[in-house]
């Protein structure tokens, strides 16, 4: 068969070839049957005497090959085809003794019949190995290797012995048909065994493709359709010299199926390995795969020794060789495809710093943090490099280091909005290929958009802090799902503050002068209140409204609202004098449970406080007097020994029945 079909894993070429050979002999022995002027007599001693030698031979060498691949594989199924090949050499070689006037004188029955027997033997086995065995089966198998591999001697011992003494029923003379009487039963169901076991064998190859795997289950047809001869055939006839013929094309066939293998692979070690269970293909799936990880992890270290990638393996290479019976050629390709999977684990690596980059971008972190957390993750993707960020600040490229632009060096452009905004500059002794240009160049893309985000949320964070207070900007920007409206009950102390006189002051002044003093007023109040940490939720004209504890918890939160209502009036002190006829502000502070959230509509909403405390609170900063802060009772009972107050008497408040008692708040101790 050519050779280039036979080593097609999937020519349709291939399988008419296959199919034409393994029909020829089946339609010849049809012709010679049922044509019987067709079946001409040959008889020619030596040639029957060399031929069947021959094949015993081949037939033999192949079952000792299996067998020591079975040893070295610790495989049943192998063991078990070695046998039939074991049973098919021995006998045949009986019926070559049978050969008249070579070396028996005259034809022995026994001789003559061993071949159909040997047969039959081998079908039962052939049966035998089709089938998948469990591990605990295959153990008990290779268990009695030893004696299962001295079951044909023993039997062909047994058989000479009976056939040289003419014990009963081998005591007759031979007939021209060598298979007779219960032999021709016997003939016909160790055909059907051969064809069960190849048709098992055929349904693993259309999983595995292996050729050494096809070569076996055709030679098993074959041995079917040589069966069938021998119980049609007459001695000396075409009939009898085709299953001759067939048996030498089965074993053949094997030999140069694993001649094909041996040249593609170079080693003889996993000739038959497309033979064995699955469980000895999963073992040997493991250990290539270990081989591999230690090939792996041997051009890992001995890159970091400073040998080169290309250079062979050393000692490493010799124990891989020598526990996998590897050649040179076989040991540069485990070579090859552990470099390839080094390559492939450090781009794996790489891209996994580059999401973690693009991970960064989406938080909330200052530029110079940000950058500096990026160029970590890039200086680890690529730790062979040395990589540097350079920006551009007031026109000029400048680096973290202090020294300029590096000539030598792969520079990558960095850009914000399509503007250039720096560079990403790459350092290696050797040249970049072009895979690693391409994942620098997503490294700069992505730094380019983790700096644009740092610079937009800096932006949105000055917008926001200018129009909201600082801790509810950064609570939006953190979480923007907490701009839904809504809100929930939480304990908070309330700061109210106007002044006193505003509506007067107004009237006689001019609008300007107004605006003026009210962001004067603003301009130093509101420092104090954040310093204490409060949040301005809102300005109505002449009036400011501070919660605390919300959205940030503060357990103080009654003394942070106390010390800001007196710092307040310590700063309006200071930016007043020198204008008399302004209005001072007087401060109600008040502590208690309250509605916080965003109240308003989808396209205008406002962070706020809302309820009994919030109305409490707006009641007692109209009790005060102007540069005086009233405080209510829970607040009073929060700051303890450390307020001095004095009380200003009972509030009578819409909705309740018991007045609220109410206090000056002179000091903090």
């Amino acid at each position: 068969m050519n050779e280039r079909l036979w080593s097609m894993p999937n020519s349709p070429v291939r399988l008419a070839v296959w199919l034409f050979h393994v029909c020829i002999p089946a339609v010849g022995l049809w012709l010679l049957v049922s044509k019987p002027e067709l079946d001409v007599h040959y008889e020619h001693h030596p040639v029957h005497f060399w031929l069947v030698l021959t094949t015993a031979s081949i037939a033999m060498a192949l079952g000792v090959v299996l067998l020591r691949a079975a040893r070295r594989r610790s495989d049943a199924r192998l063991i078990l085809v070695s046998l039939v090949f074991q049973f098919n050499a021995g006998f045949l070689g009986l019926h070559a003794l049978a050969t008249p006037g070579i070396i028996l004188h005259t034809p022995n029955a026994g001789f003559v019949a061993a071949t159909p027997v040997g047969l039959v033997l081998g079908g039962i086995v052939a049966l035998a190995s089709a089938i998948e065995y469990r591990p605990p089966a295959a153990a008990r198998i290779l268990r009695f290797e030893w004696v299962i591999a001295a079951l044909p001697i023993v039997l062909l011992a047994i058989w000479a012995v009976m056939s040289l003494a003419q014990i009963p029923p081998l005591d007759t003379a031979p007939t021209p048909s060598e298979a007779h009487g219960p032999l021709v039963a016997a003939a016909f169901v160790g055909s059907t065994f051969y064809l069960v076991a190849a048709l098992r064998y055929l349904q693993r190859y259309i999983r595995t493709r292996g050729v050494v795997l096809l070569s076996v289950l055709t030679a098993f047809i074959l041995l079917a359709e040589a069966l069938f001869a021998v119980g049609f055939g007459r001695s000396w006839r075409a009939s009898w010299w085709e299953w001759h013929l067939l048996l030498v094309v089965a074993f053949a066939l094997i030999v140069f199926s694993a001649h094909l293998q041996f040249r593609r692979e170079g080693s003889a070690l996993g000739l038959f390995d497309s033979i064995t269970l699955r469980q000895t293909v999963a073992a040997l799936e493991r250990d290539y795969a270990h081989a591999l990880e230690a090939t792996v992890d041997a051009l890992r270290q001995r890159a970091d020794g400073g040998v080169a990638p290309t250079e062979p393996l050393g000692a490493v290479g010799t124990e891989l060789a020598k526990r996998f019976g590897l050649t040179e050629r076989q040991l540069s390709v485990l070579q090859h495809g552990a470099r390839a999977l080094g390559n492939e684990r450090e781009q794996v690596r790489r891209l996994g710093a580059l999401v973690a980059v693009g991970e960064r971008s989406s938080v909330i972190r200052g530029e110079a943090e940000l950058l500096a957390e990026v160029l970590e993750l890039a200086s680890g993707a690529f730790d062979d490099d040395r990589l540097r960020l350079g920006l551009i600040r007031d026109g000029h490229l400048t680096f973290d280091d202090g020294r300029g632009p590096d000539a030598t060096a792969l520079s990558l452009p960095l850009t914000v909005k399509g503007t250039p905004a720096g560079v990403l500059e790459v350092h290696r002794d050797g040249t970049f290929d072009d895979t690693d240009l391409a994942l620098l160049r997503s490294f700069a893309s992505q730094i380019s958009v983790a700096l644009e985000n740092a610079r937009l949320y800096q932006q949105l964070d000055g917008l926001f802090r200018s129009y909201m207070s600082p801790a509810v900007a950064t609570a939006l920007i953190a979480d923007p799902a907490g701009a839904g409206l809504g809100g929930e009950i939480a304990e908070v102390t309330v700061l109210f503050a106007d002044l006193r006189g505003f509506t007067m002051f107004s009237e006689q002044s001019t609008p300007d002068r107004v605006v003026d003093m009210l962001n004067t007023y603003y301009g130093a109040i509101v420092p104090v209140i954040l310093e204490s940490g409060g949040t301005v939720v809102q300005f109505v004209g002449d009036a400011v409204m501070a919660i605390f504890n919300a959205p940030t918890r503060q357990p103080d939160h009654a003394l942070r609202a106390a010390t800001a209502g007196l710092g307040i009036h310590t700063a309006i002190a200071n930016v007043a004098t020198g204008h008399a006829d302004w209005p001072r502000f007087r401060v109600g502070v008040n502590t208690g449970p309250a509605l916080v959230g965003n109240v308003g509509a989808a396209a205008m909403r406002n962070f706020t406080a809302i309820g009994d405390t919030t109305n409490l609170a707006a009641r007692l900063e109209s009790m005060a007097e102007p540069g005086t802060v009233v405080i209510g009772p829970l607040t009073r009972q929060q700051l303890g020994d450390r307020a001095v107050v004095h009380s200003r008497g009972e509030l009578q408040v819409k909705g309740r029945r018991e007045p609220v008692e109410c206090f000056v708040l002179e000091g903090l101790a």
